[in-house]
């Protein structure tokens, strides 16, 4: 194997200029586009971060205001359940009274009727007394006679 110093030497030099060459031309832009598309994507992985933590944000900020609004309107409903059982227990109350009054009404004039009905069965009871005493003393008859003459006078008061 014989070698050729020179024939090394130019490999060698021609090797280092192709390499400058290629680092000047190609390797340098190829780089630099490179890196350019490693920022740009590293750019994009940040807005893409900041996009899911202002989503995640907002989410939770939404089920927030969800839990609020479910709790205001268990308050409203409880609200108005007690609003309206004491309107229900108002209106109960009215009711018993107004009932109580209408029976104590009923009562007094149940009563007064009554006590009208016996004062005039006592005065009408007075005045057939009379008038069957004063025709038993007129003549005087037998018991027949004055039970007809009784039952007479009731049948013409029950008709009037």
């Amino acid at each position: 194997m014989d070698w050729k110093w020179t024939s090394f030497v130019y490999a060698i030099v021609a090797f280092l200029i192709l390499y400058w060459l290629l680092n000047r031309y190609a390797f340098k832009p190829l780089f630099s586009i490179m890196e350019q598309r490693r920022q740009m994507v590293l750019e994009q992985m940040n807005a893409a971060e900041n996009s899911r933590k202002e989503a995640s944000a907002e989410m939770e900020a939404q089920k927030q205001a969800l839990a609020q609004a479910r709790q205001e309107a268990n308050e409203i409903i409880e609200k108005a359940r007690i609003t309206s059982t004491k309107q229900a227990d108002g209106i109960v109350d009215t009711a018993r009274a107004e009932a109580a009054r209408l029976k104590e009404e009923a009562v007094r004039d149940i009563e007064s009727e009554k006590n009208k009905a016996i004062a005039s069965l006592r005065s009408e009871v007075g005045s057939i007394s009379v008038a069957i005493a004063s025709k038993i003393v007129e003549k005087q008859i037998d018991e027949k006679s004055q039970e007809q003459i009784v039952d007479r006078y009731l049948k013409e008061v029950s008709s009037k």
